[in-house]
């Protein structure tokens, strides 16, 4: 088969809209991937990734650690794999790992979940939250979340046909405005997607935004799905889960994962608690997306569940040394540091140095000083990409003499612009 003949299998059906758009491309079009001509673009992370690598760059971009996690969930992990944990494991997900995140929800928070109704294991926070959004949602519903927003919300919002509507968290403490959730929230309003602490900006929403979530979610007989992958990383503020304020138990999908917290994002467990009925909907369809995966990690992420609670601590604090350090070299480049109470990233603007496009210094700053960062306008729709225009994201969960270096090539940019 020739590229062409392939390519045109990729093509819209006739009709118009959305609902004519090719899965793929409503998926492309969610994570803002397709271009003006219907083709596939590249993801600003490739790209920013690629300009990184080309220059030597130091690749503040993308979140994920340069440590390991834990040795003694590396060796359990080992030890899994020595004594045979190697094949499918149940696709409800190892009962110790279930016990152990059933457990952690009761011993942080006090929520009482059933490990064999009410928890489920998943690829990822990532697998978990596609699986909520397809079996919850489809054309004709309307799935909210603020914004700016994780590329994969609006991926799979796209995938699953119904609308993305948004709440704007408006800088420099990234909240929604008075009343605009109010204005947001509509009987089609299927699902609310609330990622707290909240990637790309840092936020750690307070418990009266939280409550209003779910005062709201009640009023207008939505579920709230909850991406809480970041709750033990954070700098001040008590995270607070969705799950436990007042009225939301019975329609709330609670989500994390092991990646973050334990600096092992390559082993992909996450899990997803909440309401048996609502378990059982996603897990339908999780079923048919891995089924399972990880065996050895499973039971190795359930011993990390069960440390100490100055590991949790530890990390946190060892983050905030590592914000405040690579802050200070925003500093010195000339940007205004917003602020940051929690998760791998930090936003600086860059308006004081009199960028107007941040997303093009970007595609600069590789070469330009040796570190890579990522627009945060990549997040949003188009009027959401205008408001945060002079916007950058940094990750900070890098080793110390990494940040040292980074810093200091930052304190170099203002004399270079």
């Amino acid at each position: 088969m020739s590229i062409s003949t392939a390519a045109s299998l990729l093509r819209a059906r006739p009709g118009t809209g959305t609902a004519a758009a090719q899965p793929w491309q409503r998926t492309a079009a969610g994570a803002n991937l397709l271009a003006a001509d219907g083709n596939l673009g590249v993801t600003i992370f490739e790209e920013i990734t690629a300009l990184a690598g080309r220059h030597g760059a130091i690749n503040l971009g993308q979140g994920f650690p340069d440590e390991d996690g834990p040795a003694v969930m590396l060796d359990a992990a080992r030890e899994a794999i020595a004594s045979g944990a190697n094949q499918y494991a149940p696709g409800q997900g190892l009962p110790v790992l279930r016990n152990a995140v059933a457990a952690h929800q009761e011993r942080f928070y006090g929520l009482h979940v059933d490990p064999d109704t009410e928890v489920i294991v998943s690829t990822g926070a990532t697998e978990a939250i596609a699986s909520a959004l397809l079996a919850l949602t489809g054309p004709g519903d309307e799935v909210l979340t603020f914004e700016p927003f994780y590329d994969s919300y609006g991926a799979v919002i796209g995938l699953s046909g119904a609308t993305h509507t948004t709440v704007a968290l408006e800088a420099p403490h990234f909240l929604p405005a008075d009343g605009a959730l109010e204005a947001a929230f509509t009987d089609r309003t299927r699902v609310v997607l609330v990622n707290n602490p909240h990637n790309p900006t840092g936020a750690v929403l307070p418990r009266e935004v939280l409550q209003q979530i779910v005062d709201l979610a009640a009023k207008h007989d939505a579920v709230i799905v909850t991406d809480e992958v970041y709750e033990h990383l954070t700098f001040g503020p008590v995270h607070i889960p969705v799950a436990t304020l007042p009225g939301a138990t019975e329609r709330t999908l609670t989500i994390s994962s092991a990646g973050k917290t334990f600096s092992v994002t390559g082993w992909k467990i996450g899990w997803l608690t909440g309401p048996a009925p609502l378990v059982a909907a996603v897990r339908t369809v999780k079923t048919f997306l891995s089924y399972t995966s990880g065996t050895p990690f499973q039971s190795a992420v359930a011993v990390g569940l069960g440390l100490e609670d100055s590991y949790f601590t530890g990390a946190a604090a060892a983050l905030q040394a590592k914000r405040d350090l690579l802050g200070s070299g925003l500093r010195a480049a000339g940007m205004e540091v917003l602020p940051s109470a929690g998760t791998y990233f930090v936003t600086a603007d860059t308006s004081p140095l009199g960028i107007t496009d941040a997303t093009e210094l970007a595609r600069r700053l590789p070469e330009l000083i040796g570190v890579a960062a990522i627009p945060v306008a990549v997040f949003c729709h188009a009027e959401g990409a205008q408001r945060t225009r002079s916007l950058l994201r940094f990750a900070f969960c890098k080793k110390t003499g990494v940040l040292n270096e980074a810093s200091e090539r930052l304190a170099r940019l203002g004399g270079l612009l």
